[in-house]
């Protein structure tokens, strides 16, 4: 029979049940199942290769930082190449000594720091507080580099010891009291990188160069005759005055038009007047103290154990009211002198009397130290001249500021 003879036999398919359909899907569910894993195992793998890499990146950046940082050079000043370290330790230091001293005024100077030194304009002088802590920080560098390199020059010798522990033992109560740990007080006070031990040697070279200061000092001691000169030249700054004066104090109230105020100035006047007239006819100071006094002081002027309108050793510049100091410090005033000072800008009328200007011989240490530290001063600025600034990192933006952008002096509250 030839092939086409042969008979053509029909294979029945299988009919598909439910049941059948079912489990195909299943199977078809877990291999797309499968291949999903497949897909996100790979991806996972190459996101944590990746973030394994920016792990050791981070590290290795960090290590970098740090050991450029501890180093590195980051400014040079004269001779000596300083790393960040160390001058985050003269700038911290820098920082907080003048934030402590001028705290009470920081708002009048428009520092706010809470915000970065960076941002803020100092005082309109073209630089910004950054500028300016900068430029203080190298000149208090300058300083101290000047006068180590001098102590070894000359011979100085100077054991840090006992001072470089009452310094540790001073970290370590105000960490304490901060609720910081001593590591941290170290960061937060002198730089990111400040540790004890790396500090250590900044701290003991800032020690030497205050003894060699002092050193200074006492080399500088003014003679007797020149103590005497100087204050001949200077007597307002140094002479002391008693006096006895009562205020009366313009009643104005707030917002008043200035007509309202003259007038209210012009009744005070009215008063002081008619209290000196009293006092030339003979009444007592202290009386007609507590015969004006307002009933919220009253009680200080009828204090029998003090003479409240008495003011004693008072120097010019610790005496309120400008007015009234000009007048006491006159030539030529004497005892029992009187007068009424109106003083517009306080609101106030003083009626003043003049007991006794004097020199306090206790004042000469006074003008022993102020010519002796001027001396020193000038020492100083004769070997800073010689330190030039190197600024290796082109941080010290201040450097860049032309003279006339920046004419206004820093307040340095940095011995």
């Amino acid at each position: 029979m030839s092939k086409k003879d042969t008979p053509e036999v029909n294979t029945p398919q299988k009919v598909q049940t439910k049941y059948d359909r079912k489990m195909e899907a299943r199977k078809q569910q877990k291999l797309k199942e499968q291949r999903e894993e497949k897909i996100t195992k790979a991806v996972t793998g190459v996101i944590g290769i990746g973030l394994v890499a920016v792990i050791i990146i981070s590290v290795a950046v960090s290590i970098i930082s740090k050991n450029n940082a501890v180093n590195g050079t980051y400014v040079k000043i004269g001779e000596h190449e300083l790393s960040q370290v160390e001058y985050d330790y003269y700038y911290q230091t820098t920082v907080n000594n003048y934030l402590t001293s001028y705290a009470s005024i920081l708002p009048y100077f428009g520092v706010d720091t809470s915000v970065d030194f960076d941002k803020q304009e100092y005082m309109g002088s073209g630089m910004t507080w950054k500028d300016m802590f900068d430029e203080m920080t190298v000149e208090q560098i300058k300083q101290n580099k000047a006068m180590v390199d001098d102590a070894k020059k000359t011979g100085f010798t100077y054991d840090a010891t006992e001072d470089y522990a009452d310094f540790v033992s001073n970290i370590e109560q105000g960490a304490e009291s901060s609720g910081l740990s001593v590591k941290q007080y170290y960061k937060d006070n002198f730089g990111d990188y400040a540790t004890e031990k790396n500090i250590e040697t900044f701290i003991k070279e800032s020690l030497l160069a205050g003894a060699y200061y002092n050193e200074l000092i006492t080399q500088n001691a003014p003679a007797e005759d020149e103590i005497k000169a100087y204050y001949e030249e200077n007597k307002q700054s140094y002479d002391r005055v008693n006096y006895r004066s009562f205020a009366f104090q313009a009643e104005v109230e707030e917002g008043a038009a200035e007509d309202a105020v003259s007038a209210a100035m012009d009744e005070a006047e009215k008063k002081a007047d008619a209290m000196l007239k009293e006092r030339e006819n003979g009444a007592d100071f202290e009386q007609l103290c507590i015969e004006n006094a307002s009933e919220d002081v009253k009680a200080d002027y009828e204090d029998t154990q003090t003479e409240h309108c008495l003011s004693e050793g008072r120097n010019y510049s610790g005496i309120t009211s400008s007015a009234v100091a000009a007048w006491l410090f006159e030539e030529g005033r004497s005892q029992g002198d009187l007068t009424v000072i109106r003083d517009d800008n306080a609101q106030v009328c003083y009626v003043v009397e003049f007991a006794e200007r004097y020199f306090d011989e206790a004042d000469n240490t006074a003008i022993s130290n102020t010519i002796a530290s001027q001396k020193a001063a000038d020492y100083i600025n004769g070997l800073v001249e010689n330190y030039q600034v190197v600024d290796v990192k082109g941080e010290l933006k201040y450097l860049t500021i032309p003279e006339q952008d920046a004419e206004t002096e820093p307040m340095n509250g940095v011995e």
